[in-house]
């Protein structure tokens, strides 16, 4: 036949009373007449087997939670067999304990350009020592490089440092090398932090490696630089300096950067390249606990994540490719004093090292290395599989890879579209409506968890899934999952009343297919490697749907079609599982660090409700083999409704300060004096109090019991006429936090207060007005350009020599100078305006400068102290001494 509602004509396997004599529990409550509902006095024509509710439910329940442990499972399995034993990690965490016994090393301290460059000269020193008579030669140099550069992070700022401190050790052959290897890591941190994992184990992981490797009785045939620098919090300063200054840059052809994200765990290569796919293939091949994923690279330099590395730099700079390693688990605590030594593990040191020993060693054994050049081109897919193997290949064959998928698919629902007849007509238009019911099913799923996510918002409840993961997937998932069953019912029992149940979950198992294969497509033509992820999410499904055609079509949703059908949809899902993973731990943290500005709740339901839609993409069609779903909807729904009342009364509080497991709220507190002058030089404005920022969405909802004075009473408004907004930003992030809050407070007399002079003002033969200035104060300081209306700057003394502004048209500058740095000089050029603006600010610029004490006797103030005092133990305030000067010329 060619009705809606034709099965093959089946012979009937029930006994007199309507069941299978083979019938199992898991199938024996099913519809008689598999789902028909048309005329009561036609009798069905064949008999198929529909799931029960309740096994239906346990078993895709069972089964995402077994792949769901999995995943953890391997994330904490850190170290896979036995050591080789060439890399030393006991050694490794001495050396991690003892960069970090000196505290914080922001920088321009004496922490970290005394105490931290004596102790690894000092090791490195050691390690010459002991290797003198052996096949290697070790030289050290410590370079202060002066420099500036412009990038385009954090909407385009430029950075000028003078004085950064960088140690680096060559190893070689004794009879000398042409061509080396670069391992870098970062010995400095911000301000507040003792940044055990962001950057010292990587030093001290790279300590031991060099130990190793200087150890080696075979001579390598290439050699290698380890660049400990001092300035990477300083926005990648010492990194520039050295692959732009350094001589021993210039035989660099590839690098290996060590980074964090977070505190311990496994390190994952998130990004390669560019292009050079010999250097993905060195990891694959030498890794002893490979842990690696091309989407997070494409997702990483997508920019979506607020973060960079010195990657970037010797990648733009340097113009060498390289391999970026990062630690990113629990980033709650990145960046804060939480991250010490003990908490990272020492198998996560064992299999740091143990990777970056083995890769550094087939680099340097490699003749690819001599000659990089001749195998640049081209691009590499690769991941792996519960860090237990890895796979890799050429993007042009995932290319073809991809096409063939796709073409296998296509043919295989052509096939459908084929019939005799109408009946192609009528797969294709039926094909096309179940496409529609499960995008309208999405839809709706993601515009009912937006309005919660809206309601949990005015409640003031936002990111009560900060401390309490597993609520938000109780409350978003139930909802979104929820949405998308109703919507699948309604359309099953209004819609589609008289297509036989087993007909439509085949049908909508192609919609699932038509879809992931489209995405597949879309993505290959895009040349995004991440195209391997829908390209597995179609190929297993569809083999796994061909192997079972034949139980399917006789037998319908027996146990044993489900069981085998969930066992083939494993391995994609697993790691399909493990992406979501990382998406979750990476973005869950960031939403603490991310601004006043972004609504959290909006992103993270987002998220999960993303997640549950792919997840349940091929789950679709159980939703047909059911007789009925109210008991599953009604668990759903008690589930939601029980989760929403528990978070709108305040039951999970966002922050923790748990030493086991914190999750701080961030604040900075800036004790500073403004000081404003007009036109004629002379002050027009001062005043002096704490600055107050809040990193996160709650703003002081809940830092208000705690300090009463800190309320919107004292809240802040930006002022346009003043460069970023009158304000000592310390970078320039005010578009993420523009709810600012400042409590007055004495004015603040640092020891080695800041100089700042015009030097001199002409106008050029070209029509600009060259002004030159000095300055003099702390490490670290932040200049602000500002020109009026009609006014723009046509060159300067920084960078190439081409202003950068950001989106408001504002300049800004990162000043830094390490010790025993002279005073700066700068000028710039301004075009001035045709017409003047009556309306605004005087003049034809303001300039602005602001400066850091972010360490030493002048960091600290009697009232800055009182009042961190009184800040709750679940929160991080980072604070210091500043100030601001703006002048109108």
């Amino acid at each position: 036949m060619d009705t809606d509602t034709a099965v093959r004509r089946l012979k009937p396997l029930l006994n007199p009373h309507g069941y299978s004599e083979q019938d199992d529990g898991g199938s024996r409550y099913r519809c008689e007449n598999n789902g028909y509902n048309g005329d009561p006095k036609r009798k069905p024509e064949v008999r198929l087997y529909l799931l029960r509710e309740g096994l239906a439910a346990t078993v895709v329940t069972v089964f995402i939670l077994v792949l769901w442990g999995l995943v953890h499972v391997s994330l904490r399995h850190l170290v896979i067999g036995k050591s080789t034993g060439e890399f030393n990690a006991v050694r490794a965490r001495q050396h991690l304990e003892q960069i970090t016994s000196v505290g914080p090393r922001p920088a321009g301290s004496q922490e970290n350009e005394v105490l931290t460059v004596g102790y690894l000269l000092e090791q490195i020193e050691k390690i010459r020592l002991e290797t003198a008579h052996g096949p290697h030669k070790v030289s050290v140099d410590v370079q202060r490089p002066t420099g500036s550069f412009s990038i385009d992070f954090l909407g385009g700022f430029t950075s000028f440092y003078n004085r950064v401190t960088n140690i680096a050790v060559r190893l070689e052959p004794k009879s000398g090398a042409q061509h080396f290897m670069l391992a870098n890591c970062h010995f400095d941190t911000v301000a507040h932090s003792p940044g055990a994992s962001d950057d010292a184990v990587s030093c001290a992981v790279m300590l031991e490696v060099l130990h190793s490797l200087a150890n080696q009785s075979t001579p390598l045939h290439h050699g290698v630089v380890f660049l400990f620098n001092g300035a990477e919090e300083n926005i990648l300063q010492a990194s520039h300096g050295f692959i732009t200054q350094h001589p021993w840059a210039k035989q660099v052809r590839a690098f290996i950067n060590l980074e964090a994200a977070g505190v311990g765990g496994k390190e994952i290569v998130f990004q390669t390249g560019p292009e050079n796919p010999w250097l993905v293939q060195a990891y694959v091949r030498a890794a002893k606990h490979p842990f690696a994923s091309v989407v997070g690279q494409e997702v990483f330099q997508s920019g979506v994540i607020p973060s960079d590395t010195d990657f970037r730099i010797y990648r733009d700079f340097g113009d060498i490719p390289g391999i970026d390693l990062a630690f990113i688990e629990n980033g709650f605590i990145y960046h804060t004093n939480y991250d010490t030594a003990d908490r990272i593990l020492t198998d996560s040191i064992q299999r740091a090292g143990d990777n970056i020993l083995a890769v550094l060693k087939h680099l340097v054994m490699s003749e690819k290395l001599a000659d990089s050049s001749e195998y640049r081109h081209g691009n590499m897919v690769f991941f792996d599989l519960l860090g237990v193997v890895m796979v890799a290949y050429p993007a042009r064959v995932g290319t073809i890879l991809n096409y063939l998928v796709a073409m296998a698919t296509f043919v295989y629902l052509a096939k459908k579209a084929s019939q005799p007849g109408n009946g192609g007509f009528r797969y294709v238009r039926s094909l096309a409506c179940a496409t529609g019911v499960a995008v309208v099913s999405w839809f709706v799923a993601l515009l009912s968890v937006l309005i919660v996510a809206l309601a949990v918002t005015l409640l003031g409840q936002s990111m009560f899934w900060y401390n309490h993961f597993y609520a938000s997937v109780c409350l978003y998932g139930a909802a979104a999952t929820g949405k998308m069953i109703l919507i699948h019912t309604l359309a099953k029992n209004l819609y589609y009343g008289g297509v036989r149940l087993v007909e439509l979950g085949d049908r909508f198992f192609d919609v699932s297919l038509l879809l992931w294969c489209l995405s597949l497509v879309w993505l290959t033509q895009r040349g995004l490697c991440s195209a391997y992820v829908p390209m597995l999410m179609v190929a297993f499904p569809l083999t796994t749907k061909l192997l079972l055609a034949k139980e399917f079509k006789h037998r319908g949703a027996s146990v044993k079609y489900s069981v085998f059908y969930l066992f083939g949809l494993a391995l994609p899902y697993v790691h399909f599982m493990f992406l979501i993973w990382v998406v979750f731990e990476i973005f869950t943290p960031i939403m603490g660090r991310s601004g006043t500005e972004i609504p959290p709740e909006v992103v993270l339901a987002s998220l999960v409700t993303l997640a549950m839609v792919f997840l349940s993409s091929f789950f679709l069609h159980f939703i047909y083999l059911v007789r009925s779903t109210k008991w599953i909807l009604a668990g759903l729904g008690s589930a939601f409704c029980i989760m929403f009342l528990l978070v709108s009364c305040s039951v999970f509080f966002p922050y923790s300060g748990s030493p086991e497991n914190p999750r701080p709220k961030r604040v900075f507190l800036q004790h500073t004096t403004r000081t404003f002058h007009n036109l004629q030089g002379q002050v027009e404005d001062r005043d002096s109090g704490i600055w107050i920022n809040s990193f996160d969405f709650t703003a002081i909802q809940h830092l208000t019991p705690h300090v009463p004075e800190l309320n919107d009473s004292v809240s802040t408004r930006c002022r346009n006429d003043r460069p970023f907004c009158g304000y000592p930003w310390f970078l320039p992030v005010k578009f993420l936090s523009k709810k600012n809050w400042y409590l007055p407070a004495p004015e603040v007399s640092p020891s080695s207060p800041m100089e700042f002079r015009l030097l001199s003002q002409e106008e050029t033969s070209w029509g600009t007005i060259k002004m030159s200035f000095s300055v003099k104060g702390p490490s670290h300081m932040s200049l602000y350009l500002m020109p009026h209306k009609g006014s723009s700057l046509s060159t300067w003394s920084f960078g190439e020599g081409t202003p950068h502004y950001d989106p408001n048209g504002e300049y800004f500058v990162f000043y830094f100078h390490g010790l025993d740095a002279p005073s700066s000089t700068f000028w710039f050029e301004i075009q001035p305006p045709r017409d003047p603006d009556p309306s605004g600010p005087e003049g034809i610029i303001s300039v602005a400068i602001a400066s850091h004490y972010f360490f030493g006797e002048n960091r600290r103030t009697l009232q800055l102290e009182e009042i961190v005092r009184r800040f709750p133990s679940w929160s991080f305030p980072s604070y210091w001494v500043s100030t601001y000067d703006m002048y109108r010329y």
